[in-house]
């Protein structure tokens, strides 16, 4: 265990920080997953703005990785535009 008072705050903001990312990591995941169940064109279109958003938002802030959230943008695109 750290003895530092900074290195125990460092131990407490990283943490925080953890939780922050994974809840809205987890919430993206799941957006993701909806718009890939999603059977109707029309509603795929409007929450791919949506979806799309949330992956640059987590891209921006080094959550993800920018080429990941690039690649299921074009993913998610495809699989839009293929519905009938």
């Amino acid at each position: 265990m750290a003895n530092h008072k900074s290195s125990l705050k460092r131990i407490r903001q990283s943490n925080a920080r953890r939780l922050h990312n994974r809840y809205y990591a987890k919430t993206a995941r799941n957006a993701v997953k909806a718009l890939r169940g999603t059977g109707e064109k029309s509603e795929a279109q409007t929450l791919y703005p949506k979806v799309c958003s949330m992956l640059d938002k987590l891209a921006k802030r080094n959550i993800i990785h920018r080429n990941k959230a690039s690649n299921l943008k074009s993913k998610l695109a495809k699989h839009v535009n293929a519905l009938a």
